[in-house]
């Protein structure tokens, strides 16, 4: 025996091997291990399974499996129910097919079916049906509302009685109180929402701030990327896509931002932002178009400006497919298509040889209507034909001068010339 000790002390692994010989013995040897039974008024004969103090305690239910103190301790007639967890569906009675799974978790359920709660206190003060929270608190404080699914800690934690909403991502939907038909994905995406309604986030803290004033206005919203509407408490009907589009904006309605940080900071309406910071700059101006890698307004509040390539680069060339060799209306006014030195691109009326015409300018509303000027090409015109007309002049009387001079030279010679000798023929 001394031997077999000193051995065992000197070889540590020898020890562990020795230890676990006997813990195998001892489980092979020991009675088979089973659920503690009900308490005295618990059927056995209907499937019931109960394991710690009070779990299932007055049940008259069916097929209920109760683990943890006071897992559905109050169960009376309820069937199909799973409680695991100190406390997990303690109030619930008459409710069926549902599972709480952790500790207080479905804890004050009364009427509520087919729901399933996974987490410390998941789904905690719920009494409503078809709810599926995993993750602490989440759906903590959900009363009588239905259909929601929460995966995440504390996601849609305070809500109450509103339905239809989907949150995955720590703190998602954390504060929607009765906010409808709202899907968050990512950290915190909707943290702050809480009545608006209809409303997409995919991304860490996409929409974090959207509706929360409380005042319920900032509905149709759809955000997808990191930051994406971050800002947005109030606005309404914005598509934002791409990290950071649309971050900083906040009260705009009907715009459209795609790519990283497109229409960072948009505040005005129905904007539409194509490309990398593509109207980043952009703050109150509405029915702007921006398209293009960095494309920026000409100034924060521009009204109804299309921009189209990024102009910090001239070597660019653009191409329109559709347009050449392209037949047009004979009978319609003809135009030319031009580009002014400030890049703005427009038409001008010309005739059927391309010469331009005389066009009325527009009058600006609230201004007192202008005389119009003549046409400077016209002026330009007439100046030239009086020139060329001048001109003829000035040539005619010098041909003129020069066919009286002729004429006076010819008839000097005509004078000098000597006269005929006659000769007399002689016999």
């Amino acid at each position: 025996m001394k031997t077999l000790k000193r051995s065992i002390n000197r070889s540590p692994l020898r020890s562990g091997f020795f230890t676990l010989a006997i813990a195998l013995c001892w489980f092979a040897l020991s009675p088979p291990l089973k659920a503690v039974d009900c308490p005295s008024d618990c059927d056995n004969s209907i499937g019931q399974t109960a394991l710690g103090f009070t779990a299932l305690g007055v049940n008259t239910g069916f097929n209920n499996t109760g683990v943890g103190q006071g897992a559905l301790q109050k169960n009376t007639t309820g069937g199909f129910n799973v409680a695991i967890g100190g406390g997990a569906l303690l109030n619930n009675t008459t409710c069926q097919q549902n599972m709480a799974v952790g500790a207080e978790a479905l804890n004050h359920n009364i009427t509520g079916n087919f729901n399933m709660g996974i987490g410390f206190r998941a789904l905690f003060m719920n009494t409503g049906g078809q709810n599926t929270a995993v993750g602490a608190a989440a759906l903590r404080n959900n009363g009588n509302a239905s259909e929601n699914t929460a995966i995440g800690s504390q996601a849609l934690r305070e809500n109450t009685t509103g339905e239809l909403n989907t949150a995955i991502g720590v703190d998602a939907l954390q504060f929607n109180i009765d906010g409808v038909n709202n899907t968050a994905v990512g950290f915190e995406a909707m943290q702050l929402n809480v009545t608006a309604f209809t409303n997409a986030a995919m991304g860490t803290f996409a929409m974090q701030n959207n509706d929360s004033s409380g005042a319920g206005s900032a509905v149709f919203n759809t955000a997808v990327g990191g930051f994406a509407l971050r800002a947005n408490v109030n606005g309404t009907r914005n598509t934002a896509v791409g990290a950071g589009a649309m971050e900083s904006g906040d009260g705009g309605t009907d715009n459209t931002a795609v790519g990283e940080l497109a229409g960072n900071d948009i505040t005005g309406n129905s904007n539409t932002c194509l490309g990398k910071s593509a109207g980043s700059n952009l703050t109150s101006g509405s029915q702007n178009i921006y398209v293009g890698k960095g494309v920026q307004p000409g100034a924060p509040d521009e009204l109804r400006f299309i921009r189209i390539g990024d102009t910090s680069f001239t070597d660019y060339d653009n191409f329109q497919a559709g347009i050449q060799n392209r037949g047009v209306s004979a009978a319609a006014n003809p135009h030319i298509v031009l580009v002014d030195d400030n890049g703005k691109l427009g038409t001008v009326a010309v005739n059927e040889i391309g010469i331009k015409t005389k066009q009325p300018q527009a009058i600006p509303q609230r201004v007192q209507p202008k005389a119009i000027s003549p046409d400077p090409n016209q002026a330009m015109l007439n100046r030239r034909v009086k020139e060329l007309q001048a001109t003829v002049a000035r040539q005619q009387k010098q041909i003129d001068a020069l066919s009286a001079g002729l004429q006076k030279v010819s008839a000097q010679l005509e004078v000098n010339k000597p006269a005929s000798q006659v000769v007399a023929n002689k016999p």
